[in-house]
């Protein structure tokens, strides 16, 4: 059988949000044990002669479908179905990309749409997009990731795609601006036909960033997804993108540019997003919060069932992503009382603005249901969620040999 034959789609997963003490405070041994019961076949081997029988479900996440929009303006959320990933098959389509918020009704885009400059430039103007055609380029693969984005979601709020734009350098570059200014406040249209139910959500669409992290993340005015033109949903006709950073950061709709200097208080978007973009505390001031990076993360996307020589083998499929620097290994644990071994097929990314794929075999020694964690063996990274263990999942084994 082939290495990228597809496996059933698993379109809904069990209910429940419950993530047990016993499963994030495992104990485990020190980095490299090799803990296999006996010599498990290569990936080649197992992917070359072997059956696969199907996929170990996850337990413990959401019963919404996956890939399906639901609900309206804050609310509006579409999960992205991770576990259809393959080593050639690593973008996600317009219609299957994550949704936070979607399309607001009230919005009645201009024609053309333009974008109030402001705050402490030699004057303030609109700008038209077409003004900005002729600075458009392609500008890559790029992963956008919620900082909502949690197991009760199927960890869902997360995707990749290929995006065209306007880097905001660029746009910058154009303008007379103050030497007072300091700072870039990016805003977005806010009004919405709907509020929030349980004030899950707050009406709030701006972020304030230093010309640094402009200029270090390559951030950009995205026009173009996939190679069509930005969809309703993701911020249609332009929206930010920020390399790197939690989704929240990237505005959709932008509508207006301001130069701000430090004084410049903190927005509601960021003030609701503090804690999930682990600020300490809700800084009053936007110069207070640090950069809301994605340090370096990894999970499993499937657990596949496979008979081998008439052992059942299990083939854990995942991805990494974020941080600034590549994990030059990773090292996986099975339950609480499972020791850490290595992730065996395992390349450090070499785009580290998208994800990559990683593989593992595994041979259970009992039924039951296990909880698995990853972290980074080397070198010393920052990995905030990782340390603790935020992207568990549990499987649900139900065979072994």
């Amino acid at each position: 059988m082939s290495m990228h034959a597809k496996v059933p789609r698993r379109r809904l997963l069990a209910s429940g949000l419950g993530m047990s003490g016993s499963l994030l405070l495992g104990c485990g041994t020190e980095p490299g044990t090799d803990v296999s019961r006996r010599t498990l076949p290569t990936d080649d081997e197992l992917t070359r002669r072997g059956t696969l029988l199907g996929v170990a479900p996850f337990v413990g996440e959401t019963d919404t479908p996956l890939d399906t929009a639901f609900n309206q303006d804050l609310d509006g959320r579409l999960y992205t179905d991770l576990s259809t990933l393959e080593p050639d098959a690593l973008l996600v389509t317009n219609e299957d990309f994550y949704i936070r918020t979607r399309y607001p009704d009230l919005l009645v885009p201009p024609d053309p749409w333009t974008i109030k400059i402001g705050g402490l430039v030699g004057s303030e103007r609109a700008i038209a997009l077409p003004e900005l055609a002729s600075l458009e380029a392609a500008q890559g693969t790029v992963l956008l990731e919620c900082s909502g984005n949690a197991r009760g979601a199927a960890f869902g709020l997360l995707s990749s795609a290929e995006w065209s734009g306007i880097p905001l350098a660029a746009v910058l570059a154009e303008l007379d601006v103050d030497t007072a200014a300091t700072r870039v406040l990016v805003s977005g249209f806010d009004a919405y036909s709907e509020l929030s139910r349980d004030n899950q959500s707050q009406p709030g669409a701006s972020w304030v960033f230093t010309f640094e992290d402009i200029a270090r993340t390559g951030a950009f005015l995205a026009t173009r997804m996939n190679g069509e033109a930005l969809p309703a949903d993701h911020g249609a006709p332009v929206r930010l993108v920020v390399p790197g950073w939690y989704g929240c950061t990237c505005i959709k709709w932008v509508n207006e540019i301001d130069l701000v200097d430090d004084t410049e208080p903190s927005t509601a978007q960021m003030r609701e997003f503090a804690g999930r973009t682990m600020q300490s505390g809700t800084p009053d001031l936007a110069r207070d919060f640090i950069p809301a990076e994605i340090d370096v993360a990894a999970l499993p996307i499937r657990v596949e069932k496979w008979v081998l020589d008439g052992a059942v083998v299990y083939r854990v499929v995942g991805i990494v992503w974020g941080g600034s620097v590549a994990a030059s290994a990773l090292e996986i644990r099975f339950g609480d009382d499972g020791a850490w071994q290595p992730v065996t097929d395992y390349t450090p990314p070499s785009d580290l603005e998208t994800w990559s794929l990683w593989t593992t075999r595994w041979q259970p020694p009992a039924l039951g249901d296990y909880g698995i964690v990853l972290r980074v063996a080397a070198p010393l990274l920052r990995t905030r969620r990782l340390d603790a263990a935020y992207y568990l999942r549990e499987v649900a084994i139900d065979e072994v040999t």
